[in-house]
């Protein structure tokens, strides 16, 4: 075959990305989270589709990862630094270039700032100075129109990768993520990744199954000998390793039983096992520990066999929570 080669480069809003994935993770049937390596993979043959080219010559030659992230002071808390370093290491192994900007804390809410304008021309410029045929675009923020209309000047051709969909969060309020049509407009190769995920599942295509990451199986763990936490409160002091079972669960958050006010603890928080297998009233490990708020949580959470006398474990009234979930 003549086609000359196609050089790709992808370029992650890592914030949209990881949102996409936590859809599929939670709220999805599919229940798992979007494999970066079967992405790339699904890239290229989507690339080589679209330009006409034998899927060998459509190759990714740069990929980049733009996020906001935790400040040292507000990272201090291991758990959260081990979470980040996770995805760094995920990263790192595919070759792909991180990208940070330290998040700001504005109405006590942290807030990524930067990220689009940093992506925008980082985009550009190495559209200009490797030749880019094709830019992978997963992003879906009005903000990228402008970097659209100057790739398409010069000639760089645009696959948006993009998300329309709709959930109600943990809290009970509507959740919607949908591409700007702007962006859509603007992009050479729009691709609507929610109905190619949808049909592919469907009719079990393999490229599409290998877009996400395989769950491993279920590991049974011994019962360890139970402690109570003690302490100046009911949770006991951080550090405390607890065990109790499970009083809510929600998209990817939940409540381990401790009076008078429970532990929260979400997915971020699993040490071992897989959030979406466990269930209200299993038993759980844990240790206490703090969040950004200063409220005790549960930390390093795993699934465990009920201690032979559970019953003295039994669950006491509880004061104050009934609207934490």
């Amino acid at each position: 075959m003549n086609s000359p080669l196609i050089r790709i480069g992808v370029f992650y809003d890592g914030n949209y990305f990881l949102k996409i994935s936590d859809y599929y993770y939670f709220q999805h049937e599919r229940k798992a989270r979007i494999s970066l390596e079967g992405l790339h993979e699904y890239i290229r043959h989507q690339v080589a589709e679209e330009e006409d080219v034998d899927v060998r010559l459509s190759q990714i030659t740069d990929s980049h990862f733009f996020r906001g992230r935790l400040s040292a002071t507000e990272a201090r808390d291991k758990d959260r630094l081990f979470h980040d370093r996770l995805l760094d290491d995920i990263l790192m192994n595919l070759g792909i270039t991180t990208h940070y900007m330290p998040l700001k804390t504005r109405d006590g809410r942290l807030q990524e700032k930067g990220i689009d304008v940093w992506l925008a021309l980082e985009a550009l410029e190495l559209a200009l100075h490797k030749s880019f045929d094709v830019i992978v675009l997963i992003a879906g923020d009005s903000d990228y129109v402008p970097l659209i209309k100057k790739l398409n000047t010069i000639g760089t051709r645009v696959m948006l990768l993009n998300w329309d969909f709709k959930y109600v969060d943990f809290k009970g309020e509507n959740r919607v993520t949908r591409a700007s049509q702007q962006l859509l407009e603007h992009a050479t190769y729009p691709i609507g990744m929610h109905d190619v995920i949808d049909n592919g599942l469907a009719s079990s295509e393999e490229i599409i199954e290998n877009l996400f990451v395989n769950q491993p199986e279920p590991v049974a763990f011994p019962a360890p000998k139970p402690v109570r936490p003690t302490g100046p409160t009911a949770a006991g002091p951080v550090g405390t390793v607890g065990i109790s079972t499970i009083k809510n669960l929600k998209n990817g958050f939940g409540f381990v039983v401790m009076p008078p006010n429970n532990l929260f603890f979400s997915y971020a928080d699993m040490s071992e096992g897989d959030f979406n297998d466990l269930r209200e009233g299993d038993w759980v490990e844990f240790t206490v520990g703090r969040n950004h708020r200063d409220e005790d949580c549960a930390r390093n959470v795993r699934k465990v066999q009920p201690p032979q006398d559970s019953e003295e474990y039994e669950e006491e009234p509880e004061a104050n929570s009934s609207d934490r979930l």
